[in-house]
């Protein structure tokens, strides 16, 4: 019987949990400032355009556009076979507001800058990867 590719979780900690256990609930969350609104991702203590330090957990629509995007031919993972599509899009709720994520569903030979894309997840034991 095949391997079934599995995806690599991240270490989950208090201040990631949001994100990474977000998609066991069909949600795409980042954190957002209370202050003027922006979204903070990668998660950290501060905002990076205003500095408040009051952030809060919002989930998002997951719609988002490819920005740019490699279709990778190594065979990393063991049961995880390529090719396969990494890109780094642009949701959009906000300018600036990018993830770098795996595109499946498409064919890699279909992939296009620009391209509309909308989140699913990989569920997990300890959280959700957002693809």
């Amino acid at each position: 019987m095949a391997e079934t590719p599995t995806r690599i979780l991240p270490a989950v900690t208090p201040e990631n949990a949001h994100f990474w256990q977000g998609g066991q609930e069909g949600e795409l969350r980042f954190l957002r400032c209370t202050a003027c609104s922006s979204y903070v991702h990668p998660p950290a203590p501060v905002c990076g355009a205003c500095l408040g330090r009051e952030l809060e957990v919002s989930a998002v629509s997951g719609r988002a556009r490819v920005l740019t995007y490699t279709v990778n031919h190594q065979p990393w993972l063991p049961g995880f076979a390529p090719p396969y599509v990494v890109a780094i899009v642009e949701l959009e709720e906000q300018d600036g507001l990018r993830l770098t994520t795996n595109l499946v569903n498409c064919a890699p030979e279909e992939v296009r800058i620009g391209m509309p894309v909308r989140v699913c997840f990989e569920i997990q034991d300890d959280g959700a990867l957002p693809l």
